[in-house]
Order: C-alpha cells, then sequence, then structure tokens
C-alpha cells in the first residue's frame, strides 16, 4: 500500500507567510555573524530538511535551517536538539510561533508527561528510560516535542531517548515520513515506549535477584528494596499519563483526518504502552509485598536473636548459681581451718581432746547442710 504524500489537516498551519525582519532569529542577523552558528552548533544534534519524504538538506545551524525551509514551501524541518541555550529556544520560538509557556517548560525541564495545544502548534512532554547493566538502575531522561505544520523540533534533556535510530527509521521510509510531521511524533512515540522493554526486563531481573536475596537474610536487601521502589515510582509517572495522551491522540483521529497507517501504528504504541504500565504497577505491588515479607523475616530472625541471648543469659546465671553455691560450700571449712590456723596461745578448744574432731564435723555439718539448701533451690 502506497501511503499519500499529504500532511494532515490538523497540522495546517493559518499563517503560512514567511516571518517579518522583527521574527528573524539573532543568527540571521549580518552584524554578528560568527559566534552565532558556533553556539547553535554546541547542541545542535541534528537538523535535517525534508521533502516529500527525502531529505534536500542537512543544516549545520538553526539559522540555516530556518532559511532552507523557507526555501522549500513544501517541505519540513526536523530539528533535534541536546540541552540547548535559553537563546536558541528564543530564536526557535521567534522562527516557528512557539508559544512562550511551551519555550519555559523546555527551558526548566524536569516536567510530566503531557500533550497540550498552543494554536497550530502541539506540545508534547515524554520521559525516557533505559536500565543500566552496571548500575543495575534505571536511568530518565525528558524529551520535549514541538510539532507544527512544516516542522518538529525536540529537546532533549539527558542521555535518553536517542532518537538518531528513529531518524534513519523514517529516512528509510520516505513514504511514511511524507506524511509529515504527525508521522515522526507517532515513531518517537513508539522509540520511547520500546524503550521501556529493557528496563520492564531489568527490573524484573532485579525483583528476582531481591526475592533470593531476602529469603538468604542479606542485610543490604532492604536498602535495594526501597530504591528499586523508589525508581518504580519514577517508572510509574513517566508511563501512566502516556495511557491518557494516546487515548486522546486516538479520539482525534476523525476529526483531524490521520492516515490509517499512522492509526495503525498509534494503537500499536498504546497497547504497547498499556502493557508496560500494568507491568509497572505489578511490580510496585510485588515490591510491597516483598517488603512486608522481608520486614516479617527479619523480626523473626530480631527474635530468635533475643531468644538466643535470653537462653545464653540464663545458661550463664544457672553457672554463677552453681559457682556460688561451691564457694559457699567450700566457705565454712575454710573459715574454720583459717580461725584455728592462727596458732595464738590463749584460744577456746585449743587444748581441748575432742576439739579437732569436734572441728572436722563442725565443717562437714556446714557444708552438707550448704549442699542440701543449694540442692533443694536448684542451684546444684
Amino acid at each position: 500500500m502506497t501511503l499519500p504524500s499529504r500532511k494532515p489537516n490538523w497540522l495546517r498551519r493559518t499563517s503560512p507567510a514567511a516571518p517579518t525582519a522583527t521574527a528573524q532569529p539573532p543568527a540571521d542577523a549580518p552584524a554578528a555573524p560568527g559566534p552565532e552558528p558556533s553556539r547553535h552548533r554546541g547542541s545542535v544534534v541534528q537538523a535535517s530538511v525534508y521533502r516529500d519524504g527525502l531529505k534536500v538538506a542537512s543544516p549545520g545551524t538553526l539559522a540555516e535551517t530556518f532559511r532552507r525551509l523557507r526555501e522549500e514551501p513544501d517541505g519540513m524541518a526536523w530539528i533535534g536538539l541536546h540541552r540547548p541555550s535559553e537563546a536558541e529556544l528564543l530564536s526557535l520560538a521567534a522562527e516557528f510561533n512557539l508559544h512562550e509557556l511551551a519555550v519555559e517548560d523546555a527551558m526548566e525541564a524536569h516536567q510530566r508527561p503531557k500533550l497540550e495545544r498552543y494554536g497550530d502548534t502541539l506540545f508534547v512532554v515524554l520521559r525516557a528510560a533505559r536500565y543500566l547493566d552496571a548500575q543495575e538502575e534505571v536511568d530518565f531522561g525528558e524529551l520535549h516535542v514541538f510539532l507544527g505544520a512544516d516542522f518538529l523540533i525536540t529537546v532533549r534533556h539527558g542521555a535518553a531517548p536517542d532518537l538518531s535510530a528513529v531518524r534513519r527509521r523514517m529516512e528509510e521510509t520516505p513514504e511514511l515520513l511524507a506524511l509529515g510531521p504527525e508521522a515522526v511524533l507517532y515513531a518517537i512515540l513508539d522509540a520511547v515506549v520500546d524503550g521501556y522493554a529493557p528496563v520492564v526486563a531489568g527490573v524484573q531481573n532485579d525483583i528476582d535477584e531481591i526475592e533470593t536475596e531476602v529469603f538468604r537474610g542479606d542485610p543490604e536487601v532492604s536498602r535495594r528494596i526501597y530504591e528499586l521502589s523508589r525508581e518504580m515510582v519514577e517508572f510509574q509517572r513517566a508511563t501512566r499519563p502516556l495511557v491518557g495522551m494516546l487515548h486522546s491522540l486516538m479520539a482525534g483521529f476523525a476529526k483531524y483526518g490521520t492516515d490509517e497507517e499512522l492509526q495503525r501504528h498509534l494503537r500499536d504504541v498504546a497497547d504497547h504502552v498499556t502493557h508496560t504500565s500494568e507491568r509497572v504497577d505489578g511490580f510496585r505491588q510485588a515490591l510491597t509485598e516483598i517488603l512486608t515479607v522481608n520486614t516479617t523475616l527479619v523480626t523473626q530472625q530480631q527474635n530468635a536473636e533475643m531468644r538466643a541471648l535470653a537462653e545464653a543469659g540464663f545458661e550463664q546465671n544457672e553457672e554463677i548459681k552453681k559457682i556460688s553455691s561451691w564457694a559457699a560450700i567450700l566457705f565454712a571449712p575454710t573459715l574454720v581451718g583459717t580461725i584455728y590456723g592462727m596458732n595464738f596461745d590463749h584460744m577456746p578448744e585449743l587444748h581441748w581432746v575432742y576439739g579437732y574432731p569436734f572441728a572436722i564435723l563442725l565443717m562437714a555439718v556446714v557444708c552438707t547442710s550448704l549442699y542440701v539448701i543449694f540442692k533443694r533451690r536448684d542451684w546444684l
């Protein structure tokens, strides 16, 4: 099936006339042509101008891109930026009549995923994600997309997503690229959503490892559960709004006469987003349950340790009782022997005939009495 080379009606600009001199970006001013291109070149990842799905120019600066787009009445500019400066965004706003609120959001970043329409321009914020195997963590990026009748601007904050593959795929499919910026937007949505799949797989592997660590009694597992739970909160914030955004786009199919092929692409993306969102919800629930199980196991382990300490203390007390009992028993004869061992001349019973047997008997009676008493009290 050959796709028609047309732009969707909802993307047609109401005032296609060339901008006036006051709307020209600083890069076009002849007074200072030197520094502006180099400043633009620092954040312009790639800028291209297309006509009928085919690339006709690859300008190196924003000023050149603006000029080449004016030379192609039926052309489309696709400008990719990474952390642009305020001057660059203001230059784009002046050239393409971007709304100041959308430009402000693109400057500040840290926006929630959303889709907003400002006159003839569509502003989309996406949260991309990638899984870092070495650190075993999820890294989030932010992508802002400005969409008009003959232009598409992407402003990327962070390492993800890498749109070079999207550009190559679209350039290899000119019949799809000929549908205009709307087709590029759907391709970007598809790339962002497809980027969630490795994250889901990595998180699933992390959860499996955490379950093993929990039942193995790893002391660091609680921290890992907490950190992964925080990442899942961010992941949920990135995926959940996309469901409503895509359904909003699908609701406008009939109104804006969206091409059937693009409709199929968007429905496929919506299915993937819904599946990913459900998986993320499941991950959060699983982590909550794992944390509960880990807390229970830690409590049981602490109780077992306290019980072991109590048993050890009890055994130690029993040993102390035995030692104390035998010390008391042995103290009695030691006391008697010590008294009669002082060898004074004037001591009672010193010259008594029965003194020695009496002392021995006294020591035996005292020791036996103490032994019986301690035995009855389970000290021995």
